[in-house]
């Protein structure tokens, strides 16, 4: 493969291509190509160099809708792209997607985008939602392909028109790297510990996870345990105030663990892992590196999430936005015995080998590279 091709990468945080597309770059660099990141500047910024690539930080405003503020994030793109010419532009998070793929075509420059749910743009029917829809509509066709993680997002797509159909595909997620997550039972301490790793965003079901918490501890006391890890994102409008999160925990009823760059270490402690979202998640990370641990899931029946779970197999699936589903699917988790919730965990990690695995994601990937710079 020539050197002289560059493919650039870009994400609303530096966190996410790191934590997130760290094995998507390793593979393109092993390629031969040139790599260049492209994200807001972040502690991970540096660590995405240390992985030999050049880092490029752009301003991108990730959760708000100021106008002013997207356009320049616009220009950001143009002049890099005037400066770098790259020959294919990967783009994963909204803003992203929309604005380097707009910017992208100024240059004949090919974009490969990554659509991992379509949060709240497709629920609500206000300005900003159709703002967006108007946005994916003139960028989206200008893509050489379109990956979506689940089909129901693929079909939104289609239905609202938003791009041809023939630039569409379906990646599992973003996968998860089975060698980084491998097989972890919990120990039986006759103490049944639950996880909850998400942005803390209300969305993703935080408040039910909290008011099931509170209910299960009272019924069950010290034999559950509830933890919740992630960003404390407060300048989305959705966020878990710190205040909030401090009195939970005060309360006795949720253990916070901030953030963590070793997941696995946290996931490997607890015996089910939880996502109550009712936010369009694409497929989400936590849940399938979960599976790779042998964990059983509790999810909502939601896009995205019920594509973890086949249901009273490998975890269960709740009603979205309903605490007293949650609570049901919970009690039935702590009900098990100890050896029955190792044999859900072990369909888990059957689940996840099979449809997946980080490899198939990656392959696909350099693939569309290869189609989009022929």
């Amino acid at each position: 493969m020539s050197s002289s091709k560059t493919v650039v990468i870009t994400s609303n945080t530096s966190w996410y291509l790191y934590n997130f597309r760290k094995n998507t770059i390793l593979a393109l660099v092993k390629e031969g190509y040139q790599v260049i990141a492209v994200s807001p500047k972040d502690d991970y910024s540096k660590k995405l160099v240390d992985l030999g690539i050049e880092y490029q930080p752009i301003e991108i405003d990730q959760g708000g809708t100021n106008p002013v503020k997207d356009v320049g994030t616009f220009f950001g793109f143009v002049s890099l792209y005037r400066k770098i010419r790259p020959d294919v532009v990967l783009n994963f998070t909204p803003k992203n997607n929309i604005y380097s793929t707009l910017a992208a075509s100024l240059f004949g420059t090919k974009s490969i985008n990554n659509i991992a749910g379509l949060g709240m743009v497709f629920i609500n029917e206000n300005i900003t939602a159709k703002l967006a829809r108007f946005l994916y509509r003139i960028s989206q066709p200008k893509a050489h392909t379109i990956f979506f993680q689940n089909n129901e997002d693929k079909e939104l797509f289609a239905q609202h028109k938003l791009a041809p159909l023939d630039i569409t595909d379906r990646v599992p997620g973003s996968g998860a790297d089975l060698t980084r997550f491998s097989l972890s039972p919990s120990e039986d301490d006759g103490v049944v510990r639950f996880l909850l790793i998400a942005r803390m965003l209300y969305d993703k079901g935080i408040g039910h996870y909290v008011e099931a918490a509170r209910e299960l501890k009272e019924k069950h006391g010290d034999k559950v345990e509830f933890r919740l890890l992630g960003f404390l994102d407060v300048n989305n409008p959705s966020a878990v105030s710190k205040q909030d999160m401090q009195s939970w925990v005060d309360e006795g009823i949720v253990n916070y663990l901030g953030t963590s760059d070793s997941v696995e270490k946290e996931i490997a402690q607890v015996d089910c892992m939880v996502l109550p979202s009712f936010y369009r998640e694409g497929v989400p990370k936590s849940l399938l590196e979960a599976c790779a641990m042998g964990k059983p899931i509790v999810t909502t029946d939601n896009v995205g999430c019920r594509e973890t779970v086949d249901d009273g197999i490998n975890g269960y699936l709740c009603e979205p936005r309903s605490t007293s589903s949650l609570v049901d699917k919970l009690d039935l988790m702590i009900n098990n015995s100890h050896h029955e919730r190792l044999l859900m965990g072990h369909e888990s990690r059957i689940k996840v080998e099979k449809e997946f695995d980080e490899k198939i994601v990656i392959q696909k990937y350099l693939q569309a590279v290869k189609s989009a710079i022929k």
